[in-house]
């Protein structure tokens, strides 16, 4: 019966399951030298299983909580009080009750002792169920004792441990509690010691919360702790609150809260000195675990104590460098609008394509722009590339004032990173024709790679698709191509700049993009109106699409009247679309011809909202908006002095804009395109992995990099454990926010909008997209659960082009990553949408179903 009871000595690293994530934790305490932890035991899962797993009415109250929704919070409040009510009635095993006695005596049974829940899916890294069970302070006697630990394992089954196992996808039967029960330290002052600071995520500065008495009074927000930050062995920032109330542990058990008296009230709770202590013991712990502690002290006659130490979940992770050097990283995602992470099979493919110097972190990618911040012209040219990203641009100018990377002198042999090179070729004769060549090469080369794709396999397989890969890189980087889009883009800076200096128009640019031919992005989200179009007149088959569940449902379909046609209309949809999908740069991501089942809500939700022929209509009104626009400033800059000469420049640059700007859409495409060829192919192998029992199922491929699953393939073994890890790994990057700018200390740089004319409430962000539109907030995180009607205004982390299809239905757009060229702007502009994006955190700042007013050309969104 040993392992119903454990002193903290007992402890190692194999036994989570027995005492749970903070016992096990206090298990590694004791053992560092020279860390003064407080004796106790636990009291194991075990201990815990043999009270309760036998009561049947414990069991039969578990079946009917499994049955209850999330939603539910009444249903669940009613069967968490009856089973918390079984728990405590239940009577404990006379042999727990025998090991506690006898633990007791040991440590001596007139101590006074805290009782704590340890539950074995708490501090976990992708679940910290912070806070989740109880704690109890000063409990003084065995009886009292074992009636608190009762109590202990009876808070598993608070309402909001319930309801947070359902929300994160936990059973009820796969978590059990331990109890720590551990001798009570009486501290003049207690609080929390974080060896990373939480808010920027600086692995070089500590921060310190310090309160008087006992650390509850902090944890429970009772009162606001002094708080003190370290770096490098040295106080630099110190701010003392003023503490009203503190908690102590009285005589008699419990404890009580009292009031500071006024004259020590504004007193530092720790001296210099034991701040300096205490930073070293924080580092020293650190270094025990191997990753930054959010630590739990208390002081006592000038002994520090340490109660807890846990990681901290939420810091993001940096970006793996091999040297000591500083690194300055941006974050990918943001500019290519999928702040997702990644899995790893999709980030090898998004490697082998880039040119640029990248790290990986968190499951994104990274480009490390120290190289260029050493010189003086390559701060100015990054700078300039940044242009029109403001939060980048602050973050980036914060890091050169404080001279984090030191700056050269010139080298002028170095190159210049960066797309904006001087080498653009010369502006070329505005011809419509050149955009219609370079798809049609395009086209005709993704072609042939589908016809030499199909005898490959085996090594073979890997090898072309790198030999492929290098023609995608001499397409993708064809100077024409680039020459084409970077003209369109600034004509269209151009306009912008001339109009508002002429005629104090802003952002005119945006009308004159409005239905531009050769938009394959925007084409698509109109086809779909066009296939709503050829399903409408076909109730049948519009009720039996209201019920599809089946990937399978095109093959039924054709049983229906009206039913071909609809098959047919699809069907032609996916051949030209049917390579994207949301998060589409993510080669591991389901496309559409994959999953045609994702298509469905958006098909029946543009058979509702919208008459026939919408899809033409809606371009041809852009188009008149567009010429009208043009017409509009073509008499008045003939007004203007110089008026004909001004005129005749600007005319010039809108058929630039017309004839190009719809191009920029095409490259991502051209690569989406020929990602699904590649897919489709090592799927093949995967199946093969699988009959061979390499794998367990064919996405398991997506957690291998290119090469591990060329060598897998070429050996037909694999390590069983990577992908389980993998898989771990990925769900923990899920719940981390990427940011845009991190450095090499693991500090997140922010920068911020700087704006004078914005009223006082508003939301801030980057103006892409002209126009003032009111409407309901639409705030969807997943496409599948998109669920717009006519004139909604979509609030999401990002759109990539596989969001296009809904935009049709909105009246505006707000995200919280991109910029003026990304593609949710471009097709904004396109569809007349007024959209703000780059807004920090809007998701969580605007609720879903509120009314507010999105200024497109000033920048900034009202809540109603």
């Amino acid at each position: 019966m040993g392992s119903l009871v454990l002193g903290f000595q007992e402890l190692d690293k194999s036994q989570l399951l027995l005492v749970g994530g903070k016992g096990l934790n206090l298990g590694e305490l004791s053992k560092i030298q020279g860390i003064h932890v407080p004796e106790g035991f636990c009291v194991t899962t075990e201990g815990y299983q043999k009270a309760i797993e036998a009561n049947e009415e414990y069991q039969a109250l578990l079946d009917r909580l499994t049955t209850v929704k999330a939603e539910d919070r009444v249903r669940i409040g009613e069967i968490s009080r009856e089973i918390r009510q079984v728990i405590m009635e239940a009577e404990i095993p006379s042999d727990v009750t025998r090991a506690v006695a006898g633990y007791l005596s040991r440590f001596g049974d007139e101590h006074a002792y805290a009782v704590r829940s340890s539950a074995t899916a708490e501090d976990l890294p992708h679940a910290s169920f912070a806070g989740q069970q109880d704690t109890y302070l000063n409990i003084i006697g065995k009886e009292a004792i074992l009636q608190h630990i009762s109590k202990c394992w009876a808070s598993l089954f608070t309402d909001r441990a319930v309801i947070y196992r359902m929300q994160n996808g936990f059973g009820h039967r796969q978590v059990y509690l331990s109890v720590i029960v551990q001798r009570m330290v009486f501290p003049q002052a207690s609080g929390i010691l974080f060896t990373a600071d939480p808010l920027t995520g600086s692995r070089k500065l500590l921060s310190i919360d310090a309160g008087f008495g006992l650390g509850e009074a902090l944890v429970s927000g009772l009162v606001s702790p002094d708080c003190y930050k370290v770096r490098d062995g040295e106080i630099v920032d110190k701010r003392i609150a003023a503490k009203k109330l503190a908690i102590y542990g009285r005589k008699e058990g419990g404890t009580e809260t009292r009031q500071i008296e006024p004259d020590r009230q504004m007193t530092q709770a720790l001296t210099e000195r034991q701040i300096l202590r205490l930073a070293r013991i924080g580092k020293q712990i650190e270094a025990y675990f191997g990753s930054p502690q959010d630590i739990e002290w208390c002081l006592d006659h000038d002994t520090f104590y340490i109660v807890q130490s846990r990681p901290i979940t939420t810091l993001f992770p940096i970006p793996e460098a091999n040297d000591q050097e500083n690194h300055v990283y941006l974050s990918v995602g943001h500019q290519q609008m999928m702040t997702d992470p990644i899995k790893p099979l999709g980030l090898s493919f998004y490697l082998l394509l880039t040119p640029a110097p990248m790290r990986k972190a968190g499951g994104r990618l990274f480009v490390d722009v120290a190289p260029r911040l050493a010189t003086p012209v390559g701060r100015e040219a990054l700078l300039n590339t940044l242009g029109s990203d403001p939060l980048l641009k602050g973050a980036i100018m914060t890091i050169i004032e404080r001279d984090f990377i030191k700056s050269l002198p010139n080298d002028p042999t170095a190159p210049i990173l960066g797309r904006r090179n001087t080498d653009r070729p010369a502006p070329f004769e505005n011809d419509p024709a050149i955009v219609t060549d370079l798809i049609n090469r395009s086209q005709a080369s993704i072609e042939e790679l589908k016809q030499n794709i199909q005898e490959k396999s085996g090594s073979d397989l890997f090898d072309f698709i790198l030999e492929d890969i290098k023609e995608l890189k001499k397409i993708l980087f064809d100077p024409q191509s680039t020459a084409v889009f970077m003209t369109a883009m600034d004509a269209s800076a151009w306009i912008n700049e001339k109009m508002n200096e002429w005629l104090g128009e802003k952002n005119a640019a945006d009308t004159l993009s409005q239905s531009v031919p050769h938009n394959i992005t925007s084409e698509m989200g109109l086809a779909l109106l066009d296939v709503a179009d050829a399903i409408r007149p076909y109730p049948e088959v519009v009720d039996y699409l209201q019920q599809v569940k089946e990937d399978n449902f095109l093959d039924e379909l054709v049983k229906l009247d009206g039913g071909q046609e609809a098959r047919d209309a699809i069907c032609a949809y996916l051949h030209k679309y049917g390579m994207r999908c949301a998060g589409e740069i993510d080669i591991t991501r389901t496309r559409w011809s994959e999953k045609p089942l994702g298509l469905v809500p958006m098909i029946l939700a543009n058979i509702k909202n919208f008459e026939p022929n919408a899809g033409n209509r809606k371009f041809e009104q852009g188009r008149q908006e567009a010429l009208a626009k043009e017409q509009e400033l073509m008499e008045r800059l003939k007004l203007l002095p110089d008026g004909e000469q001004k005129a005749k420049e600007t005319k010039r640059r809108i058929d630039l804009v017309r004839n190009f700007i719809g191009y920029r859409e095409y490259p991502k495409y051209g690569i989406v395109s020929r990602y699904f060829v590649y897919k489709q192919a090592l799927l093949k192998e995967a199946e093969q992995l699988v009959q061979a029992g390499v794998i367990h199922e064919k996405e398991d491929i997506f957690y291998l990099a290119f090469e591990e699953l060329h060598g897998a393939v070429r050996t037909n073994k694999l390590d069983d454990q990577i992908i389980d890890k993998r898989k771990e790994d990925y769900k923990l990057f899920e719940k981390l926010t990427p940011p845009r700018v991190i450095t090499s200390d693991g500090e997140i740089i922010a920068g911020e909008y700087k704006r004078e004319k914005v009223p006082a409430n508003a939301i801030v962000g980057l103006p892409v997209s002209s126009g003032v539109i009111e409407g309901r907030a639409r705030v969807i995180l997943n496409m599948e659960n998109a669920d717009l009607e006519d004139g909604d205004i979509l609030v999401t982390s990002f759109t990539d082009p596989g969001w296009t299809p809904l935009f049709v239905s909105l009246k505006g757009l707000v995200t919280e990553v991109g910029g003026l060229m990304t593609h949710g702007a471009v097709i904004a502009r396109e569809y007349g949408l007024p959209a703000v994006v780059g807004v920090e955190n809007a998701t969580k700042r605007i609720k879903d179903g509120q009314r507010i007013r999105v200024h497109g050309t000033e920048g900034y969104i009202e809540i109603l």
